[in-house]
């Protein structure tokens, strides 16, 4: 039934083209799906999935503005920096001294372990790229297999909160869903296709974002008719 929701989602809200892919300094919401990613392009998304915590893209795009203009989409450039410039360069993106440091971790490993090589890392199986990168201080499973799907073009599905929301409504689930248990639920029905797991968590989150809401629009909702929670509701009015 998630293919089924995604492809109706995909009708009705069209092609997402995520990632917001940030091609020298230009910060539109852009998925270049058939080019190859520079170093540079790779690192933006890297530095973005970070940045993304707890906030949301609007703010994002400022931070990586100001990182492009202090030509800090560098990995010896962010060691190197103090912590207190970084966290003011990055600060429309909150919790900036916390993802000073997340950003600073991140650049760390890949120089202790790779010499600063991006393409030498993600040359690594999804399984082992994994677990290294949620072996940095500050990135959790989401922002791994962000990195994982938009940065190293690897098939792996990203797991949020939209995701969780519309799922346990969709599918009545009144209990706590783990992150990995919900996305191996999503790999399973889903084929292992990086450029298909790009376009369903992006509709996935467009569906959220603007209609499956805290309070939700189910009137307008393309896949009412699939949701347990809508004919529930409708039920009972």
């Amino acid at each position: 039934m998630i293919k089924q929701i995604s492809t109706k989602l995909h009708s009705y809200f069209g092609p997402q083209n995520w990632w917001p892919v940030t091609l020298d300094g230009d910060v539109t919401p852009k998925y270049h799906k058939n080019i190859k990613l520079t170093k540079k392009q790779k690192l933006e998304i890297c530095f973005g999935a970070i940045l993304t915590q707890n906030t949301n893209w609007k703010n994002v795009e400022k931070a990586i503005a100001q990182l492009n203009k202090n030509q800090l989409i560098d990995i010896n450039k962010i060691i190197k920096i103090d912590n207190k410039a970084l966290a003011e360069i990055i600060k429309s993106s909150g919790y900036h001294n916390q993802k000073s440091k997340k950003l600073k971790n991140f650049c760390l490993f890949l120089k202790n372990n790779y010499n600063g090589y991006i393409k030498k890392m993600f040359s690594n199986s999804i399984k082992k790229l994994r677990n290294e990168l949620l072996s940095i201080n500050g990135i959790g499973p989401e922002t791994a297999d962000s990195i994982i799907l938009y940065a190293a073009k690897k098939p792996i599905f990203v797991i949020d909160a939209y995701t969780k929301r519309i799922y346990s409504r969709v599918f009545n689930i009144k209990r706590e869903l783990g992150y990995d248990e919900l996305q191996q639920i999503f790999m399973k029905e889903l084929n292992n296709d990086e450029k298909l797991f790009n376009e369903y968590h992006a509709l996935w989150v467009e569906l959220g974002k603007n209609i499956c809401k805290k309070k939700p629009l189910c009137n307008q909702c393309p896949i009412n008719s699939m949701c347990n929670y809508h004919n529930t509701t409708h039920l009972k009015q």
